[in-house]
C-alpha cells in the first residue's frame, strides 16, 4: 500500500503534467521544456510501476495505448448526434435566417456564432466529474462505436477538466488529420507499396478504427470541439462565452470561432474564408452558423434529424474546367509506371494548377480520358489535383484515346501486369532503367533510409545522365574531384558530399532495408524486422518460413522479402555493396535487468558535428536504446542532439523549446560512460 506521501506525490505530478498538457495543446504556450516535462512524466510512471493501485484511466501515462482490442462495443448517445443542415448559397442562408427569426419573438436580436466546418469524423466524449470515461463515434446518431482507447491517444484530447463545474459534460467535436500528416503517412505508404490515403478524412476514419490504439497514437491526429451533448450543472446561456469556459476547462476549441448580429456578417464573413481556409494545414470545407443563445436554441427545437437553430454553408467542391493536353506515364523507384495529366494551366484553390493524377490503366479507361478533352479537376479534400470527368458533350471529334506503353518510356523495355494488379511496371531492373534509377537514389538519400545529406534531385540527375551512377554501389566509388567538376558542385560541397556516403555506409539496418525498397517494406515494417533480425546476412539465409514466424511479419510480407533475397540481380547488388564498404549495424536493443530502455518513446534530431563520434554510431546508440531518429525538428521532437556547425535545426528547436543536448550529456543519458 502506496504512503499517504507517495499519494501526495502522484496526484502532485498528475496535476501539474494536465496543466503542461493545457498550456502546450489548448493555449500553445508551454512554460516548461520537454526535457523538465519528460523528467516529470518519468517519475510519474516509475510511481505508478512501483504502486499499480495508483494507476487511473484518466492518467497521463495512459495516453500511450493499451493491447489490441477484439471490436468495438456498441453505446447509445444521451442526447442523439443529428445531422446538420446544409447550403451553397448565400440566399438560403438568409432564408434561413428569416425562418429562425420567425420562431422567436418579434424583433427579438439574434446573435450567431460561425465556426469553421473541420472536415474530420465527428465524435463524442463524455466527462464525469471532470475524467473522460467514454468516447464514441457518431454512428447513425443513436448509436455510435466505444472508441475510448483509440480518443486517448489524440493529444488534444484531456483526459482530465481543470476547475470544470459540470458533475456530466459530454463534449462534442471533430477529430481530424492535418495535411502535412496525411503527407507524411502517404510517404511512408508509397514506401512499402501500400496504397496512399486519398485525402485527410479517409486516413481518421480508418485510423479510429483500428483496434490496436498503439497504431492509433502513431497517426497524430487532432482534436477540435463545436459544440455539447448532455451537460449538468452549468448554467451559461451563451454557446459563444460557454466555448471560453471550455477553453479554460482544457477543451481545444477552435481560435476562429467569431460572431456576428445579423447574417450579412455571417455572409462576408464566409466571403472571406472562401480564398483564406486554403491556407491552414486541415480541410475545411464550409462554415457552421448556430443560433449562441442556448434558450433561444430550446425554443426553436429540431426536425427529426436537424436542429432548426443551426446550419452549415459549405463552399461549392473547388473545380476548374481546362483542357487536358498530353499524358505522360512516369517510372517510379520500383519501376510502377503513373499516368499523368499534362494540363492547360489553371487557378484552383489558391495554386496553379499544371499537371493531375490519373493514377493507373483502369482509372483512364473507366473515365473514357482522352487526349484533348474538357476536363474537370479538383482539390476539394485532396491534396494532389485530381481529374474528376470528362465533359463529354464539348468533345470536338479529333480527342485521342491514350494507350498505354507497352514499353517504358524511359529504358524501352517491355512493361508487365500481374492479373492481380492494376498498375504496370517497367520489366528492367533501376540499373538498366535511367528514371527508375534516378527515383530510387532519389529515395535510397531520403532522410528516412539512409538519409544522405547533399544528393539532391539535380545532382541525382546529373549523376546518372553521365553514366557515373549505373547502382547503389557506384555512389560510394564517387570521388570528391569527379563530383567537384559537376554543375552547382565546387569543391566543399563535393567534399562534404563524399563524407556523408562514406557515413552512411555504418546506417543502421532498419534504414538500409528501407533504402531497397523491397515490394512492402516501408519504415515501419523494417523496423520490425530489423529489431528480430540483427544482420543482414541472417536476414539473407532465411528461408520463407523462418521469415513468416517472425512476429509481425504476415506471408505477404515473408513472401516479398524472400523473394528480393533470392533474385540473383539483388544478390549480385548487395555483394557490391559489401564490397565497397556497406555494413548496415544491428539494430537489437540493448536491454539491462528487464527495465525499460533509457530512449524509449523518445525521437531525436542529430545536427552539427559530434566531437567523439560519427551521427550515424550516435544514431545506432539511440535506436538499441528504444528510441527513433527524425531528420527534421517539429513539436513531437524529444531531443535535439547538437554538435559543431550546427545549422538551421538547432533554431527551429529554440524557437520550438525543444531540449538541446550536447555530446556529453548524450553519453550520460545513454549510460554509455563516453
Amino acid at each position: 500500500m502506496a504512503s499517504k506521501e507517495i499519494q501526495r506525490e502522484v496526484a502532485r505530478l498528475r496535476s501539474e503534467l494536465n496543466r503542461h498538457n493545457y498550456l502546450y495543446y489548448v493555449e500553445a504556450n508551454p512554460e516548461i521544456s520537454d526535457r523538465e516535462y519528460d523528467r516529470m512524466m518519468e517519475r510519474l510512471t516509475q510511481l505508478e510501476r512501483e504502486h499499480p493501485e495508483l494507476i487511473t484511466a484518466d492518467s497521463p501515462t495512459q495516453r500511450v495505448g493499451g493491447q489490441p482490442l477484439e471490436s468495438f462495443a456498441t453505446v447509445r448517445h444521451v442526447v442523439p448526434m443529428l445531422s446538420i443542415d446544409n447550403t451553397y448559397s448565400y440566399d438560403e442562408l438568409r432564408e434561413w435566417d428569416a425562418r429562425v427569426r420567425r420562431g422567436l419573438n418579434r424583433d427579438e436580436p439574434v446573435r450567431y456564432v460561425v465556426e469553421l466546418k473541420v472536415d474530420g469524423v465527428a465524435v463524442s466524449l463524455r466527462y464525469e466529474n471532470c475524467r473522460l470515461v467514454l468516447g464514441a463515434t457518431r454512428g447513425d446518431g443513436e448509436r455510435g462505436d466505444d472508441i475510448t482507447a483509440n480518443l486517448k491517444t489524440v493529444q488534444e484530447v484531456p483526459l482530465t477538466l481543470h476547475d470544470c463545474p459540470a458533475s456530466v459534460l459530454e463534449v462534442r467535436g471533430e477529430v481530424y488529420m492535418t495535411n502535412s500528416e496525411l503527407l507524411r503517412l502517404n510517404e511512408l505508404r508509397r514506401a512499402a507499396a501500400e496504397v496512399p490515403f486519398a485525402n485527410p478524412r479517409n486516413a481518421t476514419a480508418g485510423s479510429l478504427k483500428l483496434l490496436d490504439p498503439k497504431l492509433c497514437g502513431r497517426r497524430r491526429l487532432r482534436f477540435v470541439s463545436h459544440g455539447l451533448g448532455e451537460y449538468q450543472g452549468i448554467h451559461e446561456s451563451s454557446y459563444f462565452a460557454l466555448t471560453r469556459l471550455m477553453k479554460q476547462w482544457g477543451i481545444p476549441v477552435s481560435p476562429h470561432t467569431t460572431t456576428y448580429d445579423s447574417i450579412e456578417g455571417v455572409i462576408d464573413h464566409a466571403q472571406r474564408w472562401s480564398d483564406q481556409r486554403n491556407t491552414l494545414d486541415f480541410q475545411t470545407d464550409g462554415l457552421v452558423i448556430k443560433v449562441d443563445d442556448l434558450n433561444q436554441r430550446e425554443r426553436l427545437g429540431a426536425r427529426s434529424k436537424s436542429p432548426r437553430w443551426t446550419i452549415a454553408f459549405k463552399y461549392e467542391a473547388e473545380q476548374a474546367v481546362t483542357r487536358l493536353v498530353g499524358i505522360t506515364v512516369q517510372v517510379g523507384k520500383t519501376g510502377k509506371l503513373t499516368p499523368v495529366a499534362e494540363l492547360e494551366p489553371v487557378h484552383l484553390a489558391g495554386t496553379t494548377v499544371k499537371r493531375a493524377s490519373l493514377h493507373n490503366a483502369d482509372e483512364l479507361e473507366r473515365k473514357d480520358i482522352r487526349i484533348g478533352d474538357a476536363v474537370v479537376i479538383q482539390k476539394a479534400g485532396e491534396i494532389i489535383p485530381q481529374v474528376v470527368r470528362v465533359e463529354a458533350d464539348a468533345r470536338k471529334g479529333n480527342e485521342a484515346a491514350f494507350q498505354f506503353p507497352r514499353t517504358c518510356p524511359s529504358c524501352a523495355a517491355p512493361t508487365r501486369r500481374s492479373a492481380d494488379e492494376v498498375d504496370y511496371y517497367c520489366s528492367n531492373p533501376p540499373s538498366k532503367c535511367p528514371d527508375q534509377l534516378k527515383e530510387w537514389l532519389r529515395w535510397y538519400a531520403h532522410r528516412d533510409a539512409m538519409d544522405i545529406d547533399g544528393l539532391g534531385e539535380k545532382l541525382i540527375q546529373q549523376l546518372v545522365d553521365k553514366k557515373l551512377v549505373r547502382s547503389l554501389a557506384d555512389l560510394y566509388r564517387l570521388d570528391a574531384g569527379t563530383l567537384a567538376e559537376l554543375d552547382r558542385m565546387g569543391k566543399k560541397s563535393a567534399e562534404n558530399l563524399v563524407r556523408e556516403l562514406e557515413a552512411s555506409k555504418s546506417r543502421s539496418l532498419d534504414r538500409f532495408l528501407t533504402g531497397l525498397t523491397i515490394r512492402h517494406i516501408g519504415t515501419r515494417m523494417a523496423e520490425i524486422i530489423a529489431g528480430r533480425v540483427p544482420t543482414l546476412e541472417q536476414l539473407r539465409r532465411m528461408s520463407l518460413a523462418e521469415l513468416e514466424a517472425l512476429p509481425e511479419v504476415g506471408p505477404v510480407v515473408a513472401a516479398s522479402i524472400h523473394e528480393y533475397f533470392q533474385d540473383p540481380e539483388h544478390q549480385k547488388l548487395l555483394d557490391e555493396l559489401m564490397a565497397v564498404g556497406v555494413n548496415p549495424q544491428s539494430l537489437q536493443p540493448v536491454r539491462s535487468g528487464g527495465r525499460k530502455l533509457p530512449f524509449a518513446e523518445k525521437t531525436f534530431v542529430l545536427t552539427g558535428t559530434l566531437p567523439k563520434r560519427s551521427r550515424e554510431e550516435a544514431e545506432a546508440i539511440i535506436k538499441q536504446r528504444g528510441g527513433k531518429v527524425t531528420g527534421s525538428v517539429s513539436k513531437m521532437t524529444s531531443y535535439v542532439l547538437a554538435g559543431d556547425k550546427a545549422g538551421s535545426k538547432l533554431e527551429k528547436a529554440r524557437q520550438l523549446g525543444i531540449p538541446i543536448i550536447d555530446e556529453a550529456e548524450f553519453e550520460r543519458m545513454a549510460g554509455t560512460g563516453g
